[in-house]
């Protein structure tokens, strides 16, 4: 009997399953690329971001923004009451600070704070210098604070004539003139003029160094005291009568404040930032000035000085004081004597700085940093308030087209407001100490503008060599005001020339404001700019510098009336910075600086090559020229590299600006340098005692002074030899920082034979590497 059969396959059937199993493949297909293009869309135009370059209508879009107008409202509000650092005034700016950034639209803003040992006049117990009788009957005392010139200039809050850190205490005795204070003025004494300051006071004119140095000199001469005051030679160089309210030139009632301390940020806290967690040393315990020392004005200077006995000073040596004939002393005629009275008082008290931020667009972890002190001595219209203002507008119109959605930096770019720089650069300082390692890593550069505008005769700029193309770059891009006209660039070829090329002078950055932690500390290469004053003057600084008459009306009628320099350091200060934040490739210039290190060495052997190879072991600057050599090779293999390389990978490009941003650090020796821990930079430290020294390598140039003051100066010559070999190994680093990945090892043999000695077998086995 037969079962039932199998039915027929249908072709029909097997080909709608095919189909139907291709158009689920297809759509799979289509749902799959679908859902995932809008991802890769997204990465596709972040690749393409990451690639692209500045936008030029950017430039064109801040510097239109900015106003002359915004910039004055800002200084006349910062200049309406003194604000010492550490006082509630500082707080209230501080707040102001904040509130603006806010409404500006940086991203985020905060408040900073440092307890700090700060430094204070006791208004209920003023200053004074007196002429006594011989009875001790007095008979002249000098005046508590600065006479009002214009209505207005004796605003809220104004700061007494004091030397911030001196010592408080009560001395008298005869007085001695030793003209600006320096080492040699005193040396010039003792050696040929046969005067000992020992046991007596001192006066000094200000100018030509830092008056903590005078303090320093003083007692280290045996002063038991130090009046320091500004010369008419040096600060109303037409005359007495040529002065503020009509110039910028100093009245004969000005006095000058200022810090005498030699340490640079919180004494008691040194090299760690003053929270409140941290150890603070005794004060009995720091280096701190340790005889008193007050400022006086010359009209008050006069008196002490038309009564000075002994031989007329030498040459170079007479000010300018109308009626004074210049003596030596020692004592004053008539048997009179000086008595010195100093009530400063010392008080850990808060210091706040101030942060704002723009995170950048694809690089948020670099940053470029834009920083200006808050802090002044009285009204601060100059010194720094000028800078404030402008920092200020340069905040507006960047957060204005981030909150517009116009821009936004490629890095980040940081803000900040500097507490108690006067003091010793102490805010700037207790941030590094705080956050150094992290900026370190992550800064592009430190932008500084200290006193915006000092004078109206040329652009000035302080700067790390690798960063000179920078401004000169912005200069050009920026028109100078309508008075010079052309671009700054323009002006300041012509009013101060580089000798060698070409170009416009600009100074190696050294010391003298809230950069220097970053140059000095942690190799962040730095600029300083400023609208300055006709230098060929020879006036120190400027002449109202740090007195009650840096006010308001001071700018509005003398320096700035039209806020144009004004205008002109904010765009190019804002160009700087924009540059720095926006271009794909970080516009560092390493050859310039292996340039400027070539040229610093050629004065260096100039000066003390021939003594070096002198010697019976001669000392020679091989290992230092080859190794500058060296540096100077991978600066320009690193620049053709960046040249010929790929730059739509931008791995390649995060790469060679990761190796351009820490080039600087390869110079940090983390020792620092002898007696000076925080002095750490090999190249461009200035000297500690070779004052006269100004360029690279400063530390041979003081172990040179050393032996030359030396009786036995072999062990003086043994560090010569140590720090010739350190600057070698710097350079080599240098180097090392600028090749390619993979060379991590020396090279200068083809074969290098290393014996090995084995503790267990004492068998010596020959490694060739």
């Amino acid at each position: 009997m037969g079962g039932r059969r199998a039915a027929p396959s249908t072709p029909k059937l097997s080909v709608v399953v095919f189909i139907v199993g291709l158009a689920c493949l297809v759509v799979g297909i289509l749902i799959g690329w679908a859902s995932s293009r809008p991802k890769q869309d997204a990465f596709d135009d972040r690749w393409k971001e990451a690639l692209k370059g500045e936008d030029d209508d950017v430039t064109d879009k801040i510097l239109r923004d900015m106003k002359t107008g915004t910039i004055k409202e800002y200084l006349k509000y910062l200049t309406s009451k003194a604000h010492l650092g550490g006082t509630d005034e500082q707080i209230e700016n501080a707040a102001y600070i904040k509130e603006k950034w806010d409404e500006q639209g940086l991203d985020s803003t905060r408040i900073v704070r440092y307890n700090i040992l700060l430094s204070y006049p006791r208004r209920d117990q003023p200053n004074h210098v007196y002429i006594l009788l011989d009875n001790n009957t007095e008979v002249f005392r000098t005046a508590v604070e600065e006479e009002e010139i214009v209505e207005g200039d004796k605003l809220p809050n104004a700061v007494l004539p004091f030397n911030a850190y001196a010592k408080a205490g009560l001395v008298e005795g005869d007085l001695v003139y030793v003209n600006y204070g320096r080492a040699e003025d005193f040396q010039q004494l003792e050696n040929e003029l046969g005067i000992n300051v020992t046991g007596k006071i001192a006066i000094a004119r200000y100018g030509k160094g830092f008056r903590g140095e005078k303090a320093k000199q003083a007692h280290i001469y045996g002063a038991i005291g130090l009046i320091l005051y500004s010369d008419p030679a040096d600060y109303a160089i037409y005359g007495v009568d040529e002065v503020y309210p009509d110039t910028m030139f100093l009245p004969g009632t000005g006095v000058q404040r200022g810090n005498i301390i030699t340490v640079q940020g919180d004494p008691l806290t040194q090299g760690y930032p003053a929270k409140d967690y941290m150890f603070r040393d005794d004060e009995k315990d720091v280096t701190l000035p340790q005889i008193p020392v007050q400022p006086i004005s010359y009209n008050d200077a006069k008196e002490f000085l038309m009564l000075l006995k002994g031989k007329e000073v030498p040459e170079g040596w007479a000010g300018k004081i109308p009626g004074v004939t210049y003596r030596i002393g020692p004592g004053l005629s008539g048997n009179r004597k000086v008595k010195l009275e100093v009530n400063n008082y010392n008080e850990i008290r808060p210091v706040h700085n101030v942060v704002g931020i723009i995170k950048g667009s694809l690089e948020p972890d670099r940053y470029v940093i834009i920083g200006n002190h808050r802090d002044a001595w009285n009204y601060g219209s100059l010194d720094p308030s000028s800078g404030t203002a402008c920092m200020l507008e340069i905040s507006r119109a960047f957060g204005k087209l981030v909150k517009n959605g116009e821009w936004r930096p490629r890095r980040s770019i940081l803000f900040i407001s500097w507490g108690a720089e006067e003091y010793g650069i102490m805010g700037a300082y207790e941030w590094i100490e705080e956050f150094g390692k992290t900026v370190a890593a992550r800064t592009i550069a430190y932008l500084n503008v200290d006193i915006a505008v000092s004078g109206n005769h040329t652009f000035r700029v302080r700067a790390s060599p690798s960063l000179f193309d920078v401004v000169y770059d912005a200069s050009k891009k920026i028109p100078d005001t309508p008075d010079h006209g052309g671009t700054v660039f323009d002006t300041w070829l012509e009013r101060n020339p580089r000798d060698d090329v070409n170009l416009p002078s600009i100074t190696t950055i050294r010391t003298g404001s809230d950069f220097r932690p970053f140059i000095m500390v942690i190799g962040v290469p730095s600029i300083d700019l400023r609208y300055e004053r006709d230098m060929s003057l020879g006036t120190p600084s400027y002449p109202l510098y740090h007195t009650m008459y840096e006010t308001f009306n001071l700018v509005t009628t003398v320096i700035d009336p039209t806020f144009q320099h004004h205008l002109v350091v904010s765009r190019v200060w804002a160009e700087i910075a924009r540059t720095l934040s926006d271009t794909l490739i970080v516009p560092i210039n390493c050859t310039a600086y292996a340039d400027r290190i070539r040229s610093g060495v050629e004065n260096l052997k100039e000066l003390y090559q021939d003594k070096m190879e002198a010697r019976e072991k001669p000392i020679t600057f091989d290992a230092i020229d080859a190794q500058l050599a060296k540096f100077s090779a991978a600066a320009a293999e690193l620049h053709q590299r960046i040249h010929d390389m790929d730059k739509t990978d931008p791995f390649a490009v995060r790469s060679v600006n990761d190796q351009l941003i820490l080039m600087e650090r390869a110079f940090i020796e983390p020792q620092g340098l002898p007696g000076r821990p925080f002095h750490r930079h090999m190249v461009f430290s200035p000297a500690a005692n070779n004052k006269a020294y100004r360029d690279t390598f400063a530390v041979i140039a003081d172990m040179m002074l050393a032996v030359e003051n030396s009786d036995n100066p072999e062990a003086e010559w043994k560090e010569v030899e140590r720090y010739m070999a350190i600057a070698a190994f710097t350079l080599d680093s240098a180097a090392t920082t600028l090749m390619e990945v993979d060379v991590l090892a020396n090279d200068d043999d083809d074969v290098t034979q290393y014996k090995v000695e084995m503790a267990l077998s004492n068998v010596f086995v020959e490694i060739k590497i």
